[in-house]
């Protein structure tokens, strides 16, 4: 099992980042949060999960160990594989998607695309006890500031779409989060867009 991965930031694509460590370049899955604060060319460490399965071998990588284990409890619950995991993770952050189980809050888990209203029910009635044995992180990783809006814009719209919200609302809701904040860091303006596409769901 690999359980970190710690070197130079070779690739940065929407779903994922290649990292090279002992001169072998990993591909690891990863949100679009987590992807944001990693820069091409430094050196970075993430902790890993890997899925095996029989005809792959898959590795996702997390900026802390809460989201980590958080991904692997996640998918204790019947019906919800890695993807959907991960889908989660990218709409809703650890301290949230801690409280929405808490709180048994169907509509905030509802806001990922994939899950309804069934699938929300049961990740609280699963998950609403175990939640409380994943330790809390202490804080996240450093983030890259928005360098403008167009390339950053086109990110946030890809990442967006890839994670199953139309085209036409994802452009919609990163226009309104820039033109608000436009000195937001990336990742804060995803999170903001994501929070933004919560709401008008």
């Amino acid at each position: 099992m690999i359980a970190s991965v710690r070197g130079e930031v070779l690739e940065i694509a929407l779903d994922h980042v290649v990292i090279e460590a002992a001169g072998v370049g990993y591909r690891l899955n990863a949100t679009p949060a987590t992807l944001a604060t990693l820069q091409r060319g430094s050196e970075a460490r993430l902790v890993t999960a890997m899925i095996v399965r029989e005809d792959s071998m898959t590795l996702f990588g997390f900026s802390d160990t809460e989201s980590r284990d958080l991904f692997g409890l996640l998918q204790t619950v019947s019906g919800v594989g890695p993807r959907l995991a991960m889908a989660v993770l990218a709409v809703l952050e650890p301290e949230a998607l801690r409280k929405a189980l808490a709180e048994g809050n169907h509509t905030a888990l509802m806001r990922v695309p994939g899950i309804g209203k069934r699938g929300a029910e049961r990740l609280v009635v699963e998950l609403r006890d175990k939640v409380e044995a994943v330790p809390v992180h202490a804080g996240p990783a450093g983030s890259q500031p928005v360098a403008g809006s167009g390339p950053v814009r086109d990110q946030i719209v890809e990442a967006l779409t890839g994670l199953g919200f139309p085209a036409k609302q994802a452009e919609q809701a990163t226009d309104s989060v820039l033109a608000a904040e436009p000195a937001a860091t990336t990742s804060v303006a995803l999170r903001s867009a994501l929070g933004l596409l919560g709401r008008n769901r």
